[in-house]
């Protein structure tokens, strides 16, 4: 009988979990400060959660202390490592669940061949020249203990599933869907360990069953940074709004609080009062300032197609050379009315005649 493998005791990094610090770190965007002026300190092990409101820089911040995104000021520590110099480094040793865009999940896709996948991807990405060339019975092995690790530090169990590991990600409810992505996480065994959007669209028992789990994890050595709306009791708080609702500091975003699209969009309207296609309908168009200037009295005889100015020399002459030719106009056409007048009267006679 083949002896499990040595290396699957425990789902988290060799070295156990890492202290995480922050100093001024701060991110900006092309509209502004995503967040800034962050700083805190965690030691090893340390539930850290990033607080705050949809849309104020929590999942940057998290992006950027695992080294996923690059800051634009300040430095930020994961163990011995410094951001943002070493962070390939970091990602070695750090994690992602449950992250929008990043870590989605396949709904066509079942439970099994979800852990399979990332099992492979570990061992070819991660796993050393020596370990590629031993016997596939032991890489198998191997890979089983790992998943069977990561299922029981997340928390699921294949065999509760309505079709065990040949449910589909559709069919998951949103505690085992979440369950599965820190499973995924937790197979490369990270010391830093990430979870955005921990408490959305859940209910109160799920929120308190979804933290006792991430504690349980931090109990076993990771440190786990996860984004809530409103954090727990016990954890290392770090809020990426600038004031909280009693008016005092928290520690992160104190100087330039980030703004929303909503605000951004009201700032804007304060200063250039912008109308919508409604106002705007209901306004009358404002008359161009030249019909007003077109509209001298000295100039009724103008071409109305002139279009100088009516106080030059050049709007004048055209006046008169108009008004000339208008004045011959009207001669030559009462010639030819006296004209027709004279033929009518020879043909009366001629006809009298």
């Amino acid at each position: 009988m083949d002896e499990p493998p040595t290396t699957a005791a425990a789902p988290i990094g060799e070295g156990g979990g890492v202290a995480v610090g922050a100093e001024g770190f701060g991110m900006e965007g092309p509209r502004g400060w995503v967040f800034r002026e962050v700083g805190f300190h965690a030691e090893p092990g340390s539930l850290i959660a990033i607080e705050g409101p949809s849309g104020s820089g929590r999942t940057c911040l998290l992006l950027a202390l695992t080294g996923r995104m690059k800051p634009s000021e300040g430095h930020a520590t994961v163990g011995a490592l410094r951001l943002p110099k070493q962070m390939a480094a970091v990602r070695r040793i750090s994690a992602l669940a449950h992250v929008p865009g990043v870590t989605d999940l396949d709904p066509a896709l079942t439970v099994g061949e979800h852990l399979r996948e990332r099992a492979l991807l570990q061992r070819r990405f991660d796993g050393s020249l020596r370990g590629l060339l031993r016997p596939r019975r032991e890489r198998v092995a191997e890979a089983e203990g790992r998943i069977d690790a990561a299922l029981g530090a997340a928390g699921l169990d294949r065999a509760s599933l309505p079709k065990g590991e040949r449910t589909a990600v559709r069919d998951l409810e949103r505690v085992e869907a979440l369950r599965l992505s820190l499973a995924l996480a937790l197979v490369g065994r990270p010391r830093l360990l990430g979870v955005d959007d921990t408490d959305l669209k859940l209910s109160e028992a799920e929120r308190a069953e979804t933290w006792a789990l991430l504690r349980s994890l931090t109990e076993a050595g990771t440190t786990v940074v996860a984004v809530c709306s409103e954090a727990p009791e016990g954890a290392l708080v770090v809020s990426t709004a600038k004031k909280n609702e009693t008016g005092t500091d928290t520690g992160a975003g104190t100087e330039a609080e980030p703004r929303t699209g909503a605000e951004t969009r009201a700032g804007t309207e304060d200063e250039t009062e912008p109308r919508t296609g409604t106002e705007a309908a209901a306004e009358p168009a404002a008359e161009p300032e030249t019909r007003t200037e077109a509209a001298d009295p000295d100039t009724e005889g103008a071409d109305p197609d002139t279009g100088a100015d009516p106080d030059t020399d050049t709007r004048a002459e055209s006046a008169v050379d108009t008004g000339a030719e208008l004045h011959t106009k009207t001669a030559s056409q009462a010639d030819r009315g006296d004209d027709d007048k004279e033929m009518g009267d020879a043909i009366a006679e001629t006809r009298l005649a």
